[in-house]
């Protein structure tokens, strides 16, 4: 399916906008075997708890007319938050030399978030990415898709 040789000591990074696995292959190339260093969750908070203010209002300075603006979508930026720090804390990870390759795993929607917040120091250490959403699979699961 992937496509991708996970080598010993590789990162496999399983994300989306709400949760992040951080696994490391302590196999090897054909054999994998996925350890969880770590999770990462965004705790979901409700809209209302996010926004209080009804969407605003603009006048057309030509007219008087009134246009409503766009809801902001919280939910939206708060995982774009999530994506940008887990993107900072990776970065951190290769600065130190605790990660040496990154292999990232995440649906078409949280990479594109992600590549706007790759530093240089991180994309060097990318490998691959894979536009799956595994966060839910078990790491036995997530193992099997990734070596077939």
């Amino acid at each position: 399916m992937s496509n991708v040789l996970v080598r010993q000591g590789d990162w496999v990074v399983v994300c989306d906008g709400k949760k992040a696995l951080v696994l490391e292959n302590v196999g090897d190339t054909k054999l994998l075997n996925l350890k969880t260093r770590e999770v990462h969750e965004q705790p979901d908070a409700k809209t209302h708890e996010q926004g209080t203010d009804k969407p605003g209002r603009s006048i057309n300075s030509i007219d008087s007319r009134r246009s409503a603006m766009d809801q902001t979508d919280w939910h939206n930026q708060e995982e774009e938050r999530f994506l940008q720090r887990l993107a900072s804390h990776l970065d951190a990870a290769v600065n130190a030399g605790n990660a040496k390759a990154v292999i990232m795993v995440a649906p078409p929607r949280a990479l594109g978030v992600l590549r706007q917040a790759y530093s240089q120091n991180l994309r060097n250490a990318l490998r691959a990415e894979i536009d799956k959403d595994f966060v839910r699979l078990p790491v036995d699961q997530i193992e099997k898709h990734l070596a077939a």
